[in-house]
């Protein structure tokens, strides 16, 4: 399931996240340094060095909009979420085709968190910038998404996906993985189908003793699928 959320960050949170990102002492690195086995070989970006202060300042910022959103939780059903990572691609800069790694080390926690879903964030203006399209792999091909600044996107972490070139200006990201309630993709899209309905049977004044049948059904159906 591929979730479109549109609006995370207002037009002043862009312009101080792209502003802090072009500071002269923002701590880029080689984004190969978190790299898994197979995305080492495939990876040309550079990133903000996890536990800066730069990251941490940023990634606040990101979690407490993701906390009052509820079309992110609606689809997310988020258990944990890793702490927010930032990068860029530039002059032919890419990520080539990799699944990301299943399971990371939550930074300073010694704590797992299982990747059930990936997060893109854009934060550069698609006209801003050439190429670095999101290119996902799903049962219909490859999806190319390549949002309005503000925007995310959540997917499947399990899903096949990679980063085009970049052959014109900067591409600037925020991404990360959440930890769900619910690991099965199937049974998250259901989820979120049964909360979109109830909430628009809300919203036109359906038959409300239908309505808390419908509730009541999302809810038992959580108790039994989530893993908390």
């Amino acid at each position: 399931m591929l979730v479109h959320v549109p609006g995370l960050l207002d037009d002043g949170q862009l312009q101080h996240f792209r502003s802090r990102l072009a500071a002269a002492d923002a701590p880029w690195v080689d984004g190969r340094v978190t790299a898994g086995h197979q995305g080492v070989h495939v990876k040309q970006n550079r990133q903000i060095a996890e536990g800066s202060a730069l990251a941490a300042e940023l990634g606040d910022i990101v979690l407490t909009a993701l906390e009052r959103l509820p079309l992110f939780i609606s689809a997310a059903l988020p258990n944990r979420v890793y702490p927010p990572m930032f990068n860029r691609y530039e002059n032919g800069m890419h990520f080539g085709n990799h699944v990301d790694g299943s399971v990371r080390l939550l930074p300073g926690t010694g704590a797992k968190i299982r990747t059930d879903l990936s997060a893109t964030l854009f934060l550069a203006p698609p006209d801003s910038y050439d190429g670095g399209e999101l290119l996902i792999e799903d049962t219909y091909g490859a999806q190319s998404i390549k949002l309005a600044a503000g925007d995310m996107v959540l997917y499947p972490a399990s899903s096949l996906h990679r980063v085009a070139p970049v052959t014109r200006g900067v591409r600037l990201a925020c991404f990360f993985w959440v930890q769900s309630m619910v690991r099965d993709d199937g049974q998250r899209a259901l989820l979120f189908d049964l909360d979109n309905a109830i909430q628009r049977l809300t919203a036109t004044g359906a038959d409300e003793s239908a309505r808390v049948h419908l509730t009541g059904c999302y809810h038992n159906l959580l108790r039994m699928w989530s893993d908390i």
